[in-house]
């Protein structure tokens, strides 16, 4: 993997283990000669995101909507800012520039591009993996609601297993990277007959 997009939150969080995880991985993207793509803020997670990459050598390519550039203060110091004009492109641009995708701790906004992204993946539309960075056992709740969907019939084992998931950024990181994509095609065929 060359780049990798990263979806977090514009806050900090209560606990700083959040923080610093972000800078951890900033970090370790930029020592391992991986691009660093996000929302382009200076604030929270995705500020201290940037900051681990840079201040180690990395490269961060940030990207975001206009109307943000200033509630979410546009970080100055990035490799490259590509501004667009709505949350979807800003999406779109993140998911185009990218080998991987990986979400930390945040709020709505970072749900919903996750699970954008995976819906794209059931879809077929890409073939890349796709992790919970799950600090603090953030996302624990909501691998279990993953189980809860395949236990009720609303989700397919076969597909929830595009979801990848640890707490540790190295762990994460190998997975992504032996990580080979199902063939979402069969799986949306045997729905549909």
């Amino acid at each position: 993997m060359k780049s990798i997009v990263v979806f977090c939150g514009s806050g900090e969080g209560y606990n700083e283990c959040y923080r610093e995880a972000a800078y951890e991985l900033g970090r370790t993207l930029a020592a391992k000669h991986i691009r660093t793509i996000y929302g382009g803020a200076r604030v929270g997670l995705m500020g201290a995101l940037a900051d681990g990459a840079l201040q180690h050598g990395g490269k961060v390519t940030g990207v975001i909507p206009q109307f943000l550039q200033t509630k979410e203060v546009a970080h100055d110091g990035l490799t490259e800012l590509i501004t667009v004009h709505t949350m979807h492109e800003r999406k779109m641009r993140m998911h185009e520039l990218s080998d991987g995708i990986i979400a930390m701790p945040g709020g709505w906004g970072t749900l919903e591009e996750l699970f954008e992204m995976l819906t794209w993946a059931q879809l077929g539309l890409h073939g890349k993996p796709v992790g919970l960075l799950n600090v603090n056992a953030y996302y624990d709740p909501l691998i279990a609601m993953c189980d809860t969907m395949v236990q009720e019939g609303f989700l397919n084992e076969y597909v929830k297993a595009t979801l990848l998931s640890s707490g540790s950024i190295t762990d994460l990181l190998q997975q992504m990277e032996d990580y080979t994509a199902p063939d979402t095609v069969r799986y949306i065929s045997r729905q549909t007959t």
